[in-house]
């Protein structure tokens, strides 16, 4: 078992800055990678970052390449998705999901069902 908790949601104007933080617990040697992902209303959970286990690989959807980072520190077990230029769009609740099966690599990395483990969310809303 992996838990996952985020933080560092909230309400930012156009432009600026957010970063969230998911913290995993439990079995994390299991893991082999990590996602962002999020969901607006009336929307389906849509891919955001990811990276593997190591660090070494990091992936993002065209939507928020260049202004978002994602990385991890292994010693605090942490995930980070540091957000600049943020925009209305990317409104959403944001969760972080781990891979302990090795199912979310390549082309599978974006889709949410190749992820085992599931924070509960963090709301970032970014006004206009």
């Amino acid at each position: 078992q992996v838990q996952l908790v985020e933080s560092g949601g909230g309400l930012v104007q156009a432009g600026g800055s957010l970063r969230l933080s998911c913290a995993a617990s439990g079995r994390t040697f299991n893991i082999y990678a990590m996602g962002w992902f999020r969901q607006a209303p009336g929307k389906e959970r849509e891919f955001v970052a990811a990276i593997t286990w190591s660090g070494l690989s990091t992936y993002y959807a065209d939507s928020v390449k260049g202004r978002f980072t994602i990385s991890r520190d292994n010693d605090k077990n942490t995930l980070y998705l540091q957000m600049n230029s943020l925009k209305p769009n990317d409104t959403a609740v944001y969760y972080c999901a781990a891979d302990v099966r090795g199912t979310a690599v390549g082309g599978r990395r974006t889709n949410p069902r190749n992820y085992d483990y599931w924070g509960q969310g963090t709301q970032v809303t970014v006004s206009s």
